[in-house]
């Protein structure tokens, strides 16, 4: 996780935000529509579990689209960049370039439909309704879709076990935050099973399904006893690829 996403320990970043509603706009429920349609018709469900009617739904939606695919956007973005907007807006950004890239419309296009809009915020939002596309959103809300798998191996750490986090290469995307690079914790969980990520992240070392572990750590052995409250123990689950032997 990159800067703006490994926020752990540092100091003066401005007051926190304390908003507890999800939605504070009207407009952020339509980007968080949005993306889960395309997750729902995303073209990675037809290896998930459950399964889903990816081949013959009625979509012209033709790519993958994860959580992963809507994090590596942000964390693409410029850090000073990235703190000016709110949440949606950053889903926003990341899902129009996305569209843009792939070629389903181009920045012409956008430029023009979000004119119209903002002259005509009462005019109606292009609708297509489609009963399977409606079936498939509404199972996939339900069900969602599981990177869980039989383990085949046994796992490499054991309940007790004092393990040092890896200091991986830096890639586009990583599930290990940044302020736990090189430090040492204790295995609290070995979770049952094997689990993978929605994609690869190279040389980060997620891929394959693998066994995830419930980490703890004494709050003053990450950022130190004059930044840390007493007696505080921080937790972390973590793909087993994130972890070596502290000998």
């Amino acid at each position: 996780m990159k800067l703006q996403h490994s926020l752990g320990g540092l100091q003066n970043l401005g007051p926190v935000n304390v908003e507890t509603r999800v939605f504070v706009e009207p407009w952020e429920k339509r980007i968080f529509g949005i993306h889960t349609v395309m997750m729902a018709e995303s073209t990675h469900l037809s290896d998930a579990l459950p399964e889903y009617p990816i081949d013959t739904l009625p979509t012209t939606f033709k790519n993958t689209w994860t959580w992963a695919s809507l994090r590596t956007g942000a964390e693409g973005m410029q850090p000073f960049e990235y703190f000016k907007y709110r949440y949606y807006e950053k889903w926003l950004m990341g899902i129009s370039q996305f569209f843009v890239d792939q070629g389903y419309l181009c920045a012409d296009e956008l430029a023009k439909k979000t004119d119209y809009y903002r002259g005509n915020p009462a005019a109606p939002m292009p609708e297509q309704p489609c009963p399977e596309i409606k079936t498939q959103i509404n199972a996939y809300l339900t069900k969602g879709d599981s990177g869980l798998h039989n383990l085949e191996e046994t796992p490499r750490f054991a309940k007790g076990a004092v393990v040092r986090i890896a200091d991986p290469e830096a890639v586009d995307h990583t599930r290990l935050p940044g302020y736990l690079r090189n430090k040492l914790g204790t295995i609290e969980v070995v979770y049952p099973g094997a689990f993978s990520y929605f994609v690869s992240t190279g040389p980060d070392g997620i891929g394959a399904p693998m066994p995830v572990y419930r980490v703890a750590f004494k709050a003053e052995d990450i950022w130190g006893k004059g930044k840390s409250e007493p007696n505080t123990t921080i937790y972390a689950d973590l793909f087993e690829a994130y972890l070596e032997s502290s000998n």
